[in-house]
């Protein structure tokens, strides 16, 4: 059962069950490239304000499934309205930048990219993306579907995750 915090800002009420640090492991698989497992922890943290602190680090794991080296890494910041929408502005060091909207009910999130922006370095043509996280039994899942130039919107990670903090 999950309470939320009486000091939270009310604009977080219906995003609070993210709240916390959630470790797991997921896959990630692309067209020409090698399917991946990692680790991943995401923080959603609050500061008294109306948004959620968002901070995904994913990494390769070695044969005993110990973090082995960095994948990647997200970070930005999530919103929400009393009409249960969601707005999450977040980024990554392969380049992008992205604008997320969509909506919230009870334990889930469905977002879908409103605007992608890459830097001329980026290492993919990454152009549109959706993302869902919901609580199944207590565990947050993850998925992450995305498009390039190259391919249509396909799958390309998720992962499972239990709250270790919060």
């Amino acid at each position: 059962m999950f309470e939320i915090p009486s000091d939270l800002n009310p604009a977080l009420a219906g995003l609070a069950w993210l709240r916390g640090r959630w470790e797991g492991t997921g896959y990630r698989e692309w067209p020409g490239e090698e399917k991946v497992q990692f680790g991943v922890q995401i923080d959603f943290a609050d500061n008294g304000s109306d948004y959620l602190h968002y901070l995904a680090q994913m990494f390769t794991l070695d044969d005993e499934g110990r973090p082995l080296a960095p994948l990647t890494i997200e970070t930005g910041f999530w919103r929400a309205s009393a009409d249960a929408e969601v707005d999450v502005v977040m980024c990554s060091p392969e380049g992008y930048s992205e604008i997320w909207f969509g909506q919230l009910t009870p334990g889930r999130v469905d977002l879908t990219t409103d605007a992608v922006v890459r830097s001329p370095l980026a290492t993919v043509e990454y152009t549109a993306g959706r993302r869902l996280y919901g609580t199944v039994e207590g565990k947050l899942m993850y998925s992450f579907d995305r498009a390039t130039t190259d391919e249509s919107l396909r799958p390309y990670m998720w992962a499972t995750l239990q709250r270790v903090q919060g």
